[in-house]
């Protein structure tokens, strides 16, 4: 299969220019310690639609001919698909139907519809809407926009490369989040056409890793499930267009793990300034979670933002506890009045912040005189976490759970 190639990656950017913004590069101190050299930040969370998928799809879109323009487009997408083809669409005229799963986020349903889409839910899975936007296609002649397996996608993904070589000439490791692969074949062909020497890097969560299978197997190879906060990435086969790009441009396919998600997404919120979803912050889970394999400076792609409130709650939560920020804990007391003010008064000796606290009496396991109390804590990280628990103890409480 032919590569996409440099030129058809700038054609496409001038197609895009006046369309696509041309991202930030944020330079991060925090990463940059700890990976031992430069680190910046390609902040495609701050593209229109809030990822890069308006690169791809308004390429895609723009390519199409008279016949298939009157037509239309479909497209099926839980979130930044969906959003990238709502608005090339609407930017070029052209109609577009996107289906949706039936419990997709309302923000992204509600953004969608605001760009303009006929949007459908229909399924329970990407993979059930998937089907009735192919038969939507089948049925009316629209034209069906893949998320990634296509040249025009590619191209207009490889666009990011091209910014970051403009905006770092010096760079040499690029770390990309990656699930069909479409961004990451984009950049990756876009910079080895320029610089052979730069290491392009993908990364997938550990829970829904399809790429290492694939390039062992030598062919897209389908996972049996994926399970991952990550669902911008949890992509279950790659295709044949991306797979070709990848097992030829790309020099290294990474994992990272929930935890390492959570806190990405974390230190860009509270040391960027930034708002990421669990997908977009993959990159920097894996600075995270494998810094020796960077070769700086380095470039973490910041692949979207487009992340529902209540998901973000879930996430940082889980980040703090994985930062060693959340103590949970069960102690057992003397049922008598004062008790449960002197733990307090202990806690706050040892400044850490209770966040919720239970007090009961109903239990098979106390004894007569006793109560139980699940008390949740922020604390300032592991050492902190631990001089809690060693505390606490030294006092003569009875931890039942957590520490």
């Amino acid at each position: 299969m032919r590569l996409v190639d440099v030129d058809r990656i700038r054609a496409a950017g001038a197609d895009l220019a006046g369309i696509a913004r041309r991202t930030p590069l944020e330079h991060s101190r925090v990463l940059g310690e700890h990976c031992g050299g430069d680190v910046h930040l390609k902040c495609e969370n701050l593209q229109r639609t809030g990822s890069f998928k308006l690169r791809g799809a308004y390429v895609r879109l723009r390519a199409l001919d008279e016949a298939q323009r009157a037509v239309g487009v479909v497209a099926a997408s839980a979130g930044n698909h969906a959003q990238g083809v709502a608005l090339a669409a609407s930017l070029l005229g052209i109609s577009a139907t996107v289906y949706m799963p039936e419990l997709v986020p309302l923000p992204k349903l509600a953004a969608t519809k605001a760009y303009g889409a006929d949007v459908r839910l229909h399924g329970a899975t990407l993979e059930e809407t998937l089907a009735a936007a192919r038969e939507h296609a089948d049925r009316t002649g629209a034209a069906l926009i893949h998320p990634f397996d296509h040249p025009d996608v590619v191209a207009g993904q490889g666009t990011v490369g091209l910014e970051v070589l403009e905006q770092l000439p010096e760079v040499r490791s690029i770390v990309v989040p990656t699930g069909g692969g479409g961004l990451v074949s984009g950049i990756a062909a876009a910079v080895k056409a320029e610089h052979p020497q730069v290491r392009v890097l993908a990364v997938q969560a550990e829970q829904a890793a399809a790429w290492p299978v694939s390039l062992a197997a030598g062919k897209p190879v389908r996972l049996a499930g994926a399970q991952t906060m990550a669902d911008g990435i949890a992509v279950a086969e790659p295709g044949p267009v991306t797979f070709a790009h990848v097992s030829e441009l790309v020099d290294a396919v990474l994992t990272v793990s929930e935890e390492a998600l959570s806190r990405a997404l974390l230190l860009c919120l509270e040391r960027a300034k930034l708002v990421v979803e669990p997908a977009g912050a993959a990159a920097v889970a894996a600075l995270l979670q494998h810094p020796e394999q960077m070769a700086p400076p380095t470039v973490a792609v910041l692949s979207g933002g487009n992340i529902d409130p209540l998901l973000l709650l879930q996430v940082i939560q889980h980040g703090m506890t994985a930062a060693g920020r959340y103590l949970s804990l069960r102690i057992r007391l003397p049922d008598r009045p004062g008790s449960l003010a002197g733990l307090l008064a202990t806690l706050g000796e040892l400044t850490a912040n209770v966040l919720d606290i239970e007090h009961s009496r109903i239990s098979g396991s106390l004894a007569l005189g006793e109560v139980e109390v699940e008390i949740s804590l922020e604390t300032r990280g592991p050492e902190h976490r631990e001089d809690v628990v060693r505390e606490l103890r030294s006092a003569g409480y009875t931890l039942l759970a957590g520490g």
